[in-house]
């Protein structure tokens, strides 16, 4: 089995052409209808975060990424057309032992997003 845990981010700032650091990320689960909250953190120097659940907490089912950006875009960019940014994804299967890692590609007045490897 993977020590990886199973779902992570990268942010990488494509205006800038660097990582996005210390942006505040909420992890959510569809439960009953409703988002309960997962797990959190803030991406690294290198864009990165990946601390959101272990393995064993992991299972099958629909998913939030709550990118808070607004805080990095008015301390980098002195404005904020996005506050934040949100990406659903649904993961069918948790026990296939595969790696979540879904990239943001972050610009003042877009973004991307893909599921990463």
């Amino acid at each position: 089995m993977s020590k990886k845990p199973p779902i992570s981010v990268h942010i990488l700032d494509t205006s800038r052409g660097c990582p996005a650091a210390e942006v505040p990320i909420m992890l959510y689960k569809e439960e009953n209808g409703k988002w309960q909250t997962v797990g959190g953190g803030q991406t690294n120097s290198d864009g990165r975060c990946d601390q959101f659940l272990t393995r064993e907490e992991f299972s099958a089912g629909t998913f939030k990424i709550h990118y808070a950006v607004n805080e990095y875009f008015m301390k980098n960019l002195g404005f904020s057309f996005y506050p934040y940014i949100e990406v659903v994804f649904k993961i069918e299967n948790a026990s296939d032992d595969q790696n979540y890692h879904i990239p943001l590609l972050l610009s003042p007045y877009g973004y991307s997003t893909y599921r990463g490897s």
